[in-house]
């Protein structure tokens, strides 16, 4: 039998596939909302430009086929990650040479982006769950964390800042070069064997696929209606709902009151505030590991809801501050929000991933991925709508308020039932 790989092979294995997925994700995230902004849309439409993530949403309906269907051959789950990485890789390159004029184009191409990188989620989520013990799993999230957010960090940050530079063209030739890259990575690895092959559950290749996909659906509602098990749903659904109002709005803010650009955002933003967020991630692992990851993630909780005040006092200090005075402010308020923000994600996805039926790991945990999502939805499909009806800062103090209140239900995490 083959060793098993060291936890740091497969922890850099599992942040090359996390990064991949992050690349495209930083640009939407950070730089098109100032591209939109520049380009004159109103702030709603701007708000709107979030259901470009759907895919990230629904990929729970789509989970059990990624779950399934494999290849044993090929790897359970470089099956899917493998074409998924090339096609991401070919979308980003056609972005390249879209005309900046063909704004419709370019939001086809980033909506194909998130249908690619989400569905590659699915799988790579379910190799997380494959490969590391629960004792691992801290530190299994700060691959995953760190990974997304390096993604973003190249996506929506330095690219972004150097565009000034290399031109829209550069930067997505640079995202699908890196990915490329990935890929390349990808193909020369062998994915260890995974659960499916030691599992007391039988998988019977030969077995109809309805019959196969109805005893997934009942190990899925088993694992949901069991003790914590919708206190879990509950609770992914409402953590972050105060601060998708805030978050999707900051950058819209800083172009239209502080005047900044592209460049400057992707700098301060994108690159500074990413390096701030990369910071918790790792605190939020390594707290994760010495205090456990429920307690952990009640405490980046209350501190992610004290960094919104910043945010809200930030709002009130255009033309009150220097512009120096309001740059350094800025890294300041956003790197206590970012800190707090990136511990918070670390272990709410290391609580999430400490729960999941590992018989049913990526359409589980996926679901769960999936409710994480929806819940952050409203927040920021009305945050556009809510700024030019009432302005950017009454908008961050609604955002700081809804966070406020979602805090108490954080009672609702109980210790893990013994088995």
């Amino acid at each position: 039998m083959a060793a098993r790989p060291s936890l740091a092979s497969r922890l850099a294995i599992l942040a090359v596939f996390y990064i991949v997925q992050g690349l495209p994700f930083g640009f939407q995230a950070t730089a098109l909302p100032v591209y939109l902004t520049a380009s004159g849309l109103s702030l709603t439409m701007v708000g709107f430009a979030g259901a470009l993530s759907a895919p990230w949403l629904l990929k729970p309906f789509w989970a059990p086929l990624v779950d399934r269907w494999s290849s044993e051959r090929f790897g359970r789950r470089r099956t899917w990650i493998v074409p998924l990485q090339a096609a991401l890789a070919s979308t980003c390159l056609a972005a390249a040479f879209v005309p900046a004029e063909s704004l419709a184009l370019l939001l086809g191409l980033i909506a194909l982006t998130n249908l690619f990188a989400a569905t590659m989620d699915i799988a790579v989520d379910g190799l997380a769950v494959d490969l590391l013990e629960v004792d691992e799993l801290g530190w299994g999230n700060v691959a995953q964390v760190v990974g997304f957010k390096l993604g973003m960090l190249l996506g929506g940050g330095i690219l972004v800042w150097a565009s000034q530079w290399i031109g829209w063209r550069g930067l997505f030739l640079v995202i699908a070069g890196l990915i490329a890259i990935a890929l390349m990575i990808t193909l020369a690895w062998r994915e260890p064997p995974g659960p499916a092959s030691r599992s007391s559950e039988p998988s019977d290749a030969s077995e109809p696929v309805h019959a196969r996909m109805a005893s997934l659906l009942a190990t899925l509602g088993r694992a949901l209606t069991s003790p914590g098990g919708l206190a879990l749903l509950v609770i992914a659904a409402t953590y972050k709902s105060g601060e998708s109002i805030s978050d999707a709005m900051f950058e819209p803010f800083l172009v239209r009151e502080a005047g900044w650009d592209a460049p400057r955002v992707g700098l301060i933003v994108g690159t500074w505030g990413m390096a701030f967020s990369l910071l918790g991630s790792g605190l939020g692992g390594a707290l994760a590991v010495r205090l456990g990851v429920g307690r952990a993630l009640v405490v980046f909780a209350v501190l992610r809801t004290t960094s919104l005040i910043g945010v809200v006092w930030l709002s009130s200090q255009v033309g009150v501050l220097t512009d120096d005075g309001f740059v350094r402010a800025v890294v300041v308020v956003k790197g206590f929000e970012e800190i707090a923000g990136g511990g918070l994600t670390t272990a709410m996805f290391a609580f999430m991933m400490s729960r999941v039926d590992r018989r049913i790991g990526a359409t589980h945990y996926t679901l769960l991925a999936g409710v994480e999502v929806l819940g952050k939805v409203p927040g920021g499909l009305s945050s556009g709508v809510l700024a030019d009806a009432i302005g950017f800062g009454w908008t961050f103090a609604l955002g700081l308020a809804l966070s406020v209140v979602f805090l108490p239900l954080l009672i609702l995490l109980r210790p893990r039932p013994e088995p």
